[in-house]
């Protein structure tokens, strides 16, 4: 048994292995947070673009804007008052009332959410 070496890995072998793992990792892991950042801001953008069309679909038929986003759901313009993505919340949203006497309601709806988004504009302007 004189001269044989023991089966398994060295420990410099195992330094340059993790070592490996994690500049892979250091590469990966901030790419992954900015596409799940993005991916939030692009359900944001939907959800307000939904709620504004159904918004613009309710004053199409009744000639009124609604009362509450609730409207909107109850006379099934949408199925659900959506979950802001950013601040994971369903009553996160800041509607804009009319200001016309004769059409009063919500006209427009923006997210409550703090902070910006990718292209420097904040939540609440968007």
């Amino acid at each position: 048994m004189t001269g044989k070496r023991p089966r398994g890995f060295t420990l410099i072998e195992l330094l340059v292995v993790m070592s490996i793992i994690g500049v892979l990792l250091a590469i990966a892991v901030p790419r992954y947070f900015k596409t799940l950042e993005r991916s939030r801001e692009t359900v944001l953008q939907q959800d307000l673009s939904v709620m504004r069309e159904a918004i613009d679909k309710h004053f199409g038929d009744y000639g009124q804007y609604p009362d509450s986003l609730q409207a909107l759901v109850e006379r099934k313009y949408i199925r659900a008052v959506p979950e802001d993505p950013i601040s994971k919340l369903r009553d996160a949203w800041t509607p804009e009332v009319s200001d016309d006497p004769d059409h009063p309601g919500i006209k427009d709806v923006h997210s409550a959410s703090e902070g910006t988004g990718a292209d420097g504009r904040p939540f609440k302007e968007w």
